[in-house]
């Protein structure tokens, strides 16, 4: 073997344990990683990156875990949270859970937030809105028998917005479409089920 072959094994040798080295250190850093996850902050982390609600069920799949350790992780987060007077919890909405910001912080956030325009409500919709949240199922002929004005219009674009959409056919003459709210209503008003919704009396003025 000449001189030169020895040195370009020697190269050779040092380039592989470079490799070996760096492939160890980065199997290393990957373990020590590993070693600091927890089921918790894994559950933690979807919640934080999800921008919609997620089930019991899901999270369990997502996660990899039970649902019932699920629900145990939740609350040790949010007395986590509570202890460190952090400004969110995780709540249920619509069926499922999701990281929110606690009301108190609504004053700051509003400055921060621009509501787009497509996503307003006239005050004939939210009308409309509300009564077919109180009753739904519910015809249009009762929405416009409450209201005493045509509604198709305002349903039309309440379905457009994803609020409202039709949940069956009443059975009396010409089998009119009923309409119901949807997933996306509990979420934007913040409700976890229609069960949440203000009472009635709640919602009269109080007398002078």
């Amino acid at each position: 073997m000449t001189e030169q072959q020895r040195t370009e094994d020697r190269e050779q040798k040092t380039e592989d344990e470079g490799q070996n080295s760096e492939c160890q250190a980065t199997s290393d850093e990957r373990r020590a990683t590993s070693d600091e996850l927890t089921v918790e902050s894994v559950v933690e982390a979807v919640l934080f990156a999800s921008d919609e609600p997620l089930s019991e069920p899901r999270l369990a799949d997502i996660v990899e875990t039970g649902v019932r350790q699920i629900r145990q992780h939740i609350k040790s987060l949010n007395d986590k949270y509570q202890a460190n007077n952090n400004a969110f919890r995780i709540e249920q909405i619509a069926g499922g859970y999701q990281m929110l910001t606690l009301s108190p912080y609504n004053h700051w956030l509003k400055r921060l937030l621009r509501v787009r325009s497509d996503s307003k409500l006239s005050p004939a919709a939210l009308e409309t809105l509300a009564i077919i949240a109180y009753k739904q199922p519910v015809m249009r002929a009762d929405i416009e028998a409450i209201r005493g004005v045509a509604a198709g219009e305002i349903i039309r674009a309440l379905c457009y917005k994803g609020l409202v959409k039709i949940v069956g056919r009443a059975e009396v003459l010409g089998r009119p479409m009923l309409y119901g709210t949807t997933r996306k209503f509990l979420e934007i008003f913040g409700l976890n089920s229609l069960k949440d919704l203000p009472k009635i009396e709640e919602l009269k003025k109080p007398p002078e």
